[in-house]
């Protein structure tokens, strides 16, 4: 790839999704839809819960959770490509690498282990729906939620200081559309086997360890759908359960991927069509899979629609 003229010895240049300029057109164009839907998607569930009391239930309360991180995900992310991909300057400071890299850690991460929780959350009410109450009741759902965010932090805290202590003397030029871990250990000149270690010892326990607790409480639900006599209820169950198995196997898959790969392997195209899979993918799919499919979400926008048009119409 074609590196870009300019120098940043105090930052950093993101050398984007591509150099092609018909390329760089169709990502712009695509991104932009993807953002626009997963904004628009994400704000208006977290609207739609706060103002029907009949969705304040602990699921509505871990989906409005994911959708406060996937809109902070995407927005960390996309708006920058789209500028970068507008502007001719595409460097980017130290501190707001920096920056950009704490949250997408902090929110990624925040990501993977409420993906298990609402898993878990699912399993209560799917496979013990008598002691559903006392397993999730409000004082759980806030500690769960909590301990989401604070792993994230942790994560994020750990691993951004010890990414900007190598020195990164190769080159200033990365070749990724953000701020990212792996690409940055290939720029270094020192080596990245601690952070290497710290990269894969992270995303064992804590991504792989959600991805395995997600697969099991799924395994445990869908034995449970096996049990329901109806053919239709059997269908209505596995497709909203294989709805939400396609977008975990799909976030976790990628950053598995991403962040338990060895540096020698690492490919800087693979790298960004993976990032893309999780930064704006799955954002865009997560209020779609999980609520909008949803009835009761959907007649709760129904319902609003109607009364508003009633009230135009007195």
């Amino acid at each position: 790839m074609e590196k870009s003229n300019q120098t940043s010895p105090n930052g950093f240049i993101l050398l984007g999704l591509s150099d092609v300029p018909q390329l760089q057109v169709i990502c712009f164009l695509v991104l932009l839809v993807m953002y626009l839907i997963t904004f628009s998607g994400n704000v208006l569930l977290i609207i739609v819960v706060r103002t029907n009391p009949t969705l304040h239930t602990p699921m509505y309360f871990f989906l409005c959770n994911l959708s406060v991180i996937d809109i902070g995900l995407s927005s960390t992310i996309v708006p920058v490509i789209l500028t970068n991909t507008l502007s001719k300057d595409k460097s980017i400071s130290l501190l707001g690498c920096a920056f950009q890299m704490f949250f997408i850690l902090l929110l990624g991460t925040a990501e993977c282990v409420l993906l298990s929780v609402m898993a878990f959350d699912r399993f209560a009410a799917i496979c013990r729906p008598l002691h559903y109450n006392l397993i999730i009741n409000k004082t759980v759902c806030v500690f769960l939620a909590s301990t989401s965010w604070t792993v994230g932090l942790l994560n994020a805290t750990l691993q951004v200081p010890l990414t900007f202590q190598l020195p990164f003397c190769r080159s200033h030029h990365i070749n990724h559309f953000f701020c990212e871990v792996p690409p940055f250990l290939k720029l270094s000149c020192k080596d990245p086997r601690l952070n290497e270690l710290s990269m894969y010892i992270a995303a064992g326990i804590i991504a792989m360890g959600a991805f395995v607790l997600t697969l099991g409480s799924y395994i445990n639900i869908i034995s449970n759908i096996l049990k329901i006599r109806s053919s239709q209820g059997r269908q209505k169950a596995f497709s909203t359960c294989g709805s939400h198995l396609t977008v975990v196997i799909l976030y976790y898959g990628t950053i598995l991927i991403i962040y338990l790969r060895p540096r020698s392997s690492y490919s800087p195209e693979t790298g960004k069509a993976l990032s893309v899979v999780y930064t704006a993918v799955t954002p865009m799919l997560n209020p779609i899979i999980y609520s909008i499919r949803n009835k009761d979400v959907k007649n709760s926008v129904i319902n609003n629609i109607k009364r508003k048009l009633n009230l135009h119409k007195t």
